[in-house]
């Protein structure tokens, strides 16, 4: 089995896969930050809750943005099971083409969810990832990444809002009944919600137009549902499309050795 690991800034996720089937998807806080014992505990503990034993697991692959975690989780999965994870970087995933300047700065998790649309989704098309950050990735008809988009996420934009405004409180992510806010729950649901759904629509047009080509746009992350419900830009909402990403990753990783 593989074990596959998305260390954001929230959230760490973990899926293991048998084959190309995953069988379980599973979630750490990011913070706080946790020395190496801990991290091995959290995962014994995970693999243990869904029935798998650390035995069956003969692969390890990690994408991480947060790279002071990167060491002691590390550290933590050879504690777990004596392997060495595969650390995506773009120096590590070299065939993917990336058409902007520095190239290798491109972020581990753009990097996964560029490879899981090439090679899932035919044509040209743009990632939308729906995290502490979101972010638009454009691929052209070659599959090579021709650029990025970067938003503060929507949920890191109403803690910037309400713990920045002393008269505005935090508020469920849902969709209010109407555009206009009849309260002022309703008028920060409106804005988050109806406003995000708006400025995908308008990023995807100008991305467009960019690329000279009609693209399938696919939504990834928490909130994907959430907004896609406001807007028909959304061709496919694939919410394992990160952790898949890394399954083919490491199986092409796996095949290069042979």
């Amino acid at each position: 089995m593989l074990l596959t690991l998305d260390v954001g800034n929230t959230n760490i996720t973990l899926g293991v896969y048998a084959g190309d089937t995953l069988r379980f998807v599973s979630r750490m806080a990011t913070n706080p930050p946790r020395m190496e014992d801990q991290y091995a505990a959290d995962l014994l503990a995970i693999l243990k809750l869904y029935g798998v034993e650390p035995e069956e697991i003969t692969g390890v692959i990690m994408s991480s943005v947060v790279p002071g975690l990167t060491a002691p989780l590390t550290r933590a999965v050879r504690r777990v099971r004596n392997v060495e994870p595969f650390i995506v970087s773009a120096e590590t995933v070299p065939d993917l083409k990336v058409r902007r300047d520095m190239p290798n700065t491109l972020g581990a998790d753009l990097i996964v969810g560029a490879v899981a649309a090439k090679a899932l989704y035919s044509g040209p098309c743009i990632v939308i990832d729906m995290g502490t950050a979101t972010t638009l990735t454009g691929l052209n008809a070659e599959g090579e990444v021709c650029g990025v988009v970067i938003i503060p996420g929507v949920g890191t934009s109403l803690d910037a809002l309400t713990s920045r405004a002393a008269q505005l409180s935090a508020v469920g992510l849902q969709a209010p009944p109407q555009v206009l806010g009849r309260n002022t729950m309703e008028c920060i649901q409106s804005g988050m919600v109806f406003g995000t759904a708006c400025m995908l629509d308008g990023l995807c047009d100008r991305i467009e137009e960019e690329l000279g080509e009609k693209c399938a746009v696919i939504a990834t992350g928490g909130l994907a549902r959430v907004i896609g419900e406001h807007t028909d830009i959304f061709s496919y909402i694939d919410r394992s499309l990160t952790l898949d990403g890394l399954c083919l990753i490491y199986r092409d990783y796996q095949a290069g050795k042979q």
